[in-house]
């Protein structure tokens, strides 16, 4: 009895040693799945590339993409201009003008302004005017194209009975892209502001009316008129009566070319807007009297 309790307290005193032995973490290693089995991580950095601001992404640069099934249908590129009288590079040959110029005989008499003045920034709102980047102010254009050869062109001079009481010269209406405006005299920023500017100095009546308004902002009355097409109708009402004129052709000209503003023989009206992102240019709508 005595030696089965010493050997009971030999085997409790073990114990209590190995109990007594710092425990330590059990060590162990694994290999992970290979990496091409797991998604990307969604915590990368977007990545942005810097893009050219001077891009055109307009309508004048969309494509009509080629039939399914076609030699070219997997071109990059390919297929056919949506507006191809918009067609890019108007002032290097690359501009389709539909009908041809308008048909009739100015006189470059009394006509000044040409190369070297400014057609106005229309595309910078009212308040921007200034740092639109033009080379010249919208204030500061001025194309006196009244005739002194009175015998080869049509002209009305803008006077005081020209005006309606709400002070402007009359309307202008083009259905087609939903323009309904007056017209007031003058093309700087605060005429631009009120509605569609009037050039001082072109006729308001017989010949050729030229006028111009915004494409962008809170006033882009003429935001549309570039996807105008041949033989729409341009409504002009004034004091001396109503006209209705068809397109004739839509383009770009360069901002220095006051050519579209020059008197005529037959009455027509021209219409001015800036062209998007590409500061040199306007665009020129050109309507015949029906």
């Amino acid at each position: 009895m005595k030696n089965y309790r010493m050997k009971l307290l030999l085997l409790t005193l073990a114990a209590m040693c190995l109990c007594a032995v710092q425990a330590s973490a059990l060590e162990y290693t694994y290999a992970g799945v290979d990496d091409f089995l797991f998604g990307r991580p969604t915590s990368d950095d977007t990545i942005y590339e810097i893009e050219n601001p001077n891009v055109d992404r307009s309508k004048n640069v969309a494509l009509i993409a080629p039939g399914f099934g076609t030699p070219t249908s997997y071109l990059p590129g390919s297929g056919e201009y949506l507006t191809p009288n918009l067609v890019p590079g108007a002032l290097n040959g690359g501009l389709v003008n539909q009908v041809g110029s308008a048909s009739y005989s100015a006189s470059d008499n009394g006509v000044s302004g040409g190369m070297g003045r400014f057609l106005p920034s229309t595309s910078i709102p009212p308040a921007a005017d200034a740092s639109s980047g033009a080379s010249a102010p919208a204030e500061n254009f001025s194309c006196t194209t009244k005739p002194t050869d009175s015998g080869s062109v049509s002209f009305t001079d803008v006077t005081s009975d020209s005006y309606y009481k709400n002070g402007s010269l009359g309307t202008l209406k083009i259905p087609a892209v939903g323009v309904n405006s007056k017209i007031v005299e003058g093309t700087g920023s605060a005429s631009l502001a009120k509605g569609i500017g009037h050039f001082t100095g072109t006729s308001i009546w017989a010949g050729n009316v030229c006028v111009a308004a915004h494409n962008r902002g809170t006033n882009a009355i003429f935001g549309k008129i570039h996807t105008l097409s041949i033989g729409d109708e341009i409504i002009l009402t004034t004091k001396q009566g109503t006209r209705t004129y068809h397109v004739t052709s839509v383009e770009k000209v360069s901002e220095t070319d006051t050519s579209g503003t020059a008197s005529t023989s037959d009455n027509q009206i021209t219409l001015y807007t800036c062209v998007r992102d590409q500061r040199d240019l306007r665009y020129c709508v050109r309507a015949i009297e029906a």
